[in-house]
């Protein structure tokens, strides 16, 4: 087996509801996920109650593979 090569260091903060904050190595300001349009419609989310309105972590994944 290869030895481990690197190892991501990263802290996510639960804000409120959908709002997370992660602190991302290589990343000089804090990215921000939440849910917008049809995801916040799956997951039944108020849009009154919804300040913010981010990328979901499901967005960051898609485009991460398809880069």
């Amino acid at each position: 087996m290869s030895e481990v090569v690197y190892v991501s260091k990263s802290r996510l903060e639960r804000v409120q509801g959908p709002l997370r904050v992660a602190h991302l190595p290589g990343e000089s300001q804090p990215v921000f996920y939440s849910v917008h349009g049809a995801i916040a419609n799956h997951y039944k989310v108020d849009p009154e109650k919804l300040k913010e309105s981010h990328s979901s972590t499901i967005d960051y994944v898609i485009s991460a593979t398809a880069g």
